[in-house]
């Protein structure tokens, strides 16, 4: 029997292990890991060369207002914002700060405003909702989940604040001085509201206005599996019913020869395929699992199947699962990689984590729409309906299907799948 997904669960283990206390991101002596970038200058270099030129102005203004005393990383209010040398993705990052009257800053993640800071008396700044306290993600759109916090939990000014802020994908939980203000909403990509946020990017401390003091700047990288337990959250309380024991194939029916269970998970046979589903048909629904992708891995997820044919067309659709950097898949389209709805709707891409780590993803069907999350990211979010487009000059005649079977369709490899459950929406 293959041992690998016991050795790469053991591997992550230790990663985590290893990840489990943070590190400073500032030795409260001098700038090092850190240079200046004003990304809303930086975003309008047009060429490589331009980008450089950017940065390299900003430098000098940089060192001109930001400076270290006493331990603390100071601004003056002016100046590019102090940004980390390293890109990060999932993170849970602390830091103390303190300002003055009127200052107005944030805290950019993946290089994206922005966790907000007020003076949350200043007068102008009410009608941008100062008032409602700092931490939110002021620049999400209106209404959205997070742009306003949800408690108001600033000290006075002159005092210190500690932010907790805990980010995986693009769900983003922050607390100020130790009381919740975040909880997990989605950090809207403020650069282009139609795709996702950023896989990774730089820290930015922002600068607007007035002097503002920060210490204690330390982060932590989340690990794959902590990450994926804690995008999870517990399935009773979400009301999701498991479809896997983790021990067999009871409650499967369809291809179950060509399908096996090796260490809790349900695992593809190498060389063989088909489309393993379920014995009840859901219409609107929920699924969420982790996935783990062999080099070059591909399957699929099979939505409102019928229980014939190829579910990417007898089915509303098959959802890719695919190792997205595999050389051989180098070249198609961009509505085969991983996420997307075959032949119909492309995903984003980039959000898959390296192979051999598991993937955390949720799947929404609602109506003739479809939302898919890749590690805390949403990287498809249609409606089918309104889509007329084909993959080689085959049609679609199941995309109207409004209930069927939920499966996984299996293309030869062992991309292997475990914790699934199901909730009825």
């Amino acid at each position: 029997m293959n041992k690998t997904p016991i050795l790469l669960i053991a591997s992550a283990a230790l990663a985590l292990t290893a990840q489990a206390e943070p590190v400073p991101l500032f030795n409260g002596k001098d700038l090092t890991g850190w240079h200046g970038n004003n990304p809303h200058t930086t975003v309008k270099a047009t060429t490589p060369e331009e980008h450089e030129k950017s940065l390299a102005d900003q430098q000098v203004e940089f060192t001109k207002h930001w400076s270290v005393e006493n331990g603390e990383l100071v601004n003056d209010g002016h100046g590019p914002y102090a940004t980390t040398d390293k890109d990060y993705g999932d993170i849970e990052f602390t830091l103390d700060y303190k300002t003055v009257p009127t200052a107005d800053s944030g805290i950019y993640l993946r290089g994206t405003p922005q966790v907000q800071i007020w003076d949350v008396d200043h007068e102008p700044s009410i009608k941008h909702g100062a008032d409602k306290g700092s931490g939110g993600l002021w620049n999400n759109s209106a209404g959205a989940a997070g742009k306003d916090p949800l408690v108001k939990a600033d000290k006075p000014l002159g005092e210190w604040n500690t932010f907790k802020i805990r980010q995986l994908g693009a769900r983003t939980w922050v607390w100020l001085n130790d009381q919740a203000v975040v909880e997990n909403a989605i950090m809207e990509n403020f650069w282009d509201r139609a795709k996702p946020l950023p896989a990774t990017g730089p820290i930015h401390l922002q600068t607007h206005g007035g002097e503002i003091r920060w210490r204690h700047i330390k982060l932590r990288e989340v690990a794959a599996e902590e990450a994926n337990k804690s995008l999870r959250g517990d399935d009773a309380t979400a009301g999701f019913t498991s479809l896997f024991n983790g021990t067999d194939l009871t409650g499967w029916a369809g291809a179950l020869e060509n399908y096996e269970v090796v260490d809790g998970a349900i695992r593809c046979k190498a060389g063989k395929g088909g489309v393993l589903r379920t014995t009840e048909e859901y219409g609107d629904f929920t699924v969420r699992f982790e996935f783990l992708l062999p080099a070059g891995g591909n399957n699929g997820l099979a939505i409102r199947y019928p229980g014939e044919g190829d579910p990417a067309y007898t089915g509303m659709t098959e959802l890719q699962i695919l190792d997205n950097e595999a050389e051989k898949y180098a070249k198609l389209d961009s509505r085969q990689y991983h996420g997307s709805a075959y032949g119909m709707a492309a995903a984003h891409r980039g959000y898959l984590r390296p192979v051999g780590e598991w993937n955390y993803q949720e799947v929404t069907v609602k109506g003739s729409t479809i939302r898919v999350e890749l590690n805390g990211s949403v990287i498809l979010d249609t409606d089918l309906a309104t889509v007329a487009a084909t993959l080689a000059d085959k049609a679609h005649p199941g995309k109207n299907l409004t209930s069927g079977y939920f499966g996984f369709a299996g293309h030869n490899d062992p991309v292997s799948f475990r914790n699934v459950a199901i909730r009825k929406d």
